[in-house]
């Protein structure tokens, strides 16, 4: 059964389990259509894209709304969320307010629709100037264009930096959270252990506890890989005890290692959610089945532990 969480400090309940659109753009419209569909039926009608997915700017946007052409009925079914801020002609970050707006308003036209549920700030910009970001917040949300904004792979500071100015709340910070990549876990778990690299805190440490006390949802990018892009961990041969264990309560909870590796991050009390990355209806179904799945304490810490971080 899929679990609600509220979206940051609003009203609204979302799924624990997000459907990324990163790898649409060469599906044809009947396996975009077979997907989207796929992910309905598992209960999972949130969708995540960004300007940047695809060969050309909002490309994946795009073949989402050529293949699906939702009716406005339907559009209100579901909640669209987009990212803005990276710009892939000599690679950069821009947080402007031209920047922010325009890029908006071409995700409204790419997606065929006349707002974003969700509008996120894909990467920190070193030269942002939160008065911009705030202008172009309240042009977004007077105008009606976006309903909620956030951000993803910010730290706390870099989030208190926007607040100076932003006065509409952060619902969501989206980050790179796995079992085996899990420091913004793990730093809480080993702090104050002299030469245990977990115990380092980096400019992201607090993260958690942070989203915690301000209300932030945390949603999980590339759940599934080892570390940054270099595969995912199921049958990765430098996780032997992982996969064991992660055999061993799929057959207990009767699904699969990827609603046991879903599990680890819902069972989370943050109420994080799961960015999925998959285009296979099934695999969407596999992560799906892990939405509610009450992992004891005792089988979250093994799998941490089994990661290879340390549990003292």
């Amino acid at each position: 059964m899929m679990r609600l969480v509220p979206l940051g400090p609003t009203d609204q309940q979302v799924p624990n389990v997000v459907a990324g659109m990163m790898r649409i753009e060469e599906m044809t419209d009947e396996a975009i259509r077979d997907l989207y569909e796929g992910c309905r039926a598992a209960g999972v009608d949130f969708f995540d894209h960004a300007d940047l997915y695809g060969s050309s700017r909002h490309g994946c946007e795009r073949r989402f709304s050529e293949a699906l052409r939702l009716s406005s009925a339907e559009r209100d079914e579901i909640t669209l969320q987009t990212k803005t801020g990276i710009v892939a002609d000599d690679w950069h970050f821009d947080h402007s307010y031209e920047h922010i707006v325009t890029s908006a308003e071409e995700s409204l036209q790419a997606l065929g629709t006349d707002r974003l549920d969700v509008l996120l700030l894909h990467r920190p910009d070193a030269l942002v100037e939160p008065d911009e970001v705030a202008r172009a917040f309240d042009h977004l949300e007077s105008s009606g264009k976006v309903r909620a904004f956030g951000v993803s792979n910010h730290t706390p500071r870099q989030i208190d930096l926007l607040k100076t100015a932003v006065t509409q709340p952060i619902v969501a910070n989206q980050v790179q959270l796995s079992i085996t990549h899990s420091t913004i876990v793990a730093q809480g778990l080993a702090a104050n252990m002299a030469g245990e690299d977990d115990s380092i805190t980096r400019d992201g440490g607090g993260l958690v506890d942070y989203s915690r006390i301000n209300r932030i949802t945390l949603q999980a990018w590339s759940p599934f890989q080892k570390n940054f892009f270099d595969g995912v961990i199921f049958g990765a041969p430098e996780y032997p005890e992982l996969n064991e264990l992660l055999d061993r309560l799929a057959a207990k909870y009767d699904v699969t290692p990827t609603a046991i590796a879903t599990a680890w991050i819902t069972r989370h009390p943050a109420h994080m959610q799961v960015v999925l990355g998959t285009t296979n209806p099934q695999r969407v179904a596999d992560a799906a089945a892990g939405s509610d799945i009450p992992l004891t304490r005792a089988e979250w810490y093994g799998l941490i532990s089994a990661a290879g971080h340390k549990v003292p």
